[in-house]
């Protein structure tokens, strides 16, 4: 599918949607005008270009997290970049479809489950904020609700195994887990694993975007002796077997969704009374450079 090129997003109207996924998510069936659009962020370049187009009469934009090609490290992305990139395209809401290792026995390779818990093992930048300016999110509900339950719903009316709720042990990666660490997080209650939503999660939060994570199951890690163990081969048999699944979904869902955030969820004000730093004493670099995200609340 040819996409048009641009880099002047400003003459598009805002987009409502954003979608998080891997290369050719956007080859959705009823994508009508697509375009190619680079941004450049005041915090870098996002792993690739974004692909604006219309889809059940809604704009929606699409994003490969690891760039197409499958480029970036989970480490490596720019996760910053790629949320204010959607947040410069006026997105509201961002659907992350992700591929996870199942840790339950009734979890099964080719679910897709809708987690609404994090537990983040991770060691890279997860905020937007820093030495000039702090800011303390709430966390502990992640998900937007609203927007989970709607992709869960979609599933099930679709008649494509789904599960709503779920711990997602996010892991830095890039080597799969050991038999002991996967046989620790199953003890610890988790429910999947993978390598980015809790990253996104953080970030989304914080930009006032809502959020929820739309996880293929591809495997049993490795803690299932009787299960063929973990391999990119098997993740990327599995994944071809679902993404029609998560095109559907988000197809529908799309439809489905309210023109404006109806207040089910605290997205929106996510950021209000949590910035800590005297106004006064906040530079007007970080003002600039935070400009989209905080806005609002600091002139």
């Amino acid at each position: 599918m040819a996409a048009k090129k641009t880099l002047r997003p400003q003459k598009l109207p805002p987009v409502e949607v954003g979608i998080l996924g891997g290369t050719g998510l956007y080859e959705i069936d009823g994508i009508e005008n697509l375009k190619e659009i680079r941004l450049k962020t005041p915090l870098g370049s996002p792993s690739d270009a974004y692909f604006v187009g219309s889809l059940e009469g809604r704009n929606v934009a699409f994003l490969s997290r690891h760039g197409r090609g499958h480029k970036f490290l989970p480490a490596a992305i720019n996760f910053r970049a790629n949320i204010y990139g959607f947040k410069m395209l006026g997105v509201e809401r961002i659907i992350s479809v992700n591929s996870v290792g199942s840790l339950k026995e009734e979890i099964r390779p080719r679910d897709i489950v809708f987690s609404d818990q994090f537990f983040d093992r991770t060691r890279r930048p997860n905020t937007f904020f820093g030495d000039d300016l702090a800011a303390h999110i709430s966390f502990a509900k992640p998900i937007c609700p609203e927007l989970s339950e709607i992709l869960f719903e979609t599933a099930v009316a679709l008649g494509i195994r789904a599960r709503l709720g779920g711990t997602y042990i996010c892991i830095e990666g890039p080597a799969f887990s050991s038999q002991a660490e996967s046989k620790i997080y199953r003890s610890w209650g988790c429910d999947v694993i993978g390598m980015t939503g809790a990253t996104e999660a953080k970030l989304c939060r914080e930009a006032e975007i809502c959020y929820a994570t739309m996880n293929l199951v591809t495997d049993y890690d490795v803690w299932h002796s009787e299960e063929q163990s973990v391999s990119v081969e098997l993740i990327l048999e599995n994944l071809r077997l679902n993404i029609h699944n998560a095109k559907a979904i988000i197809r529908k869902t799309v439809s489905l969704l309210p023109p404006h955030r109806l207040g089910a969820c605290d997205c929106r004000d996510a950021l209000k009374n949590t910035i800590v730093t005297n106004p006064k004493l906040i530079p007007s670099a970080a003002k600039e450079r935070l400009a989209l995200i905080i806005g609002k609340y600091v002139k």
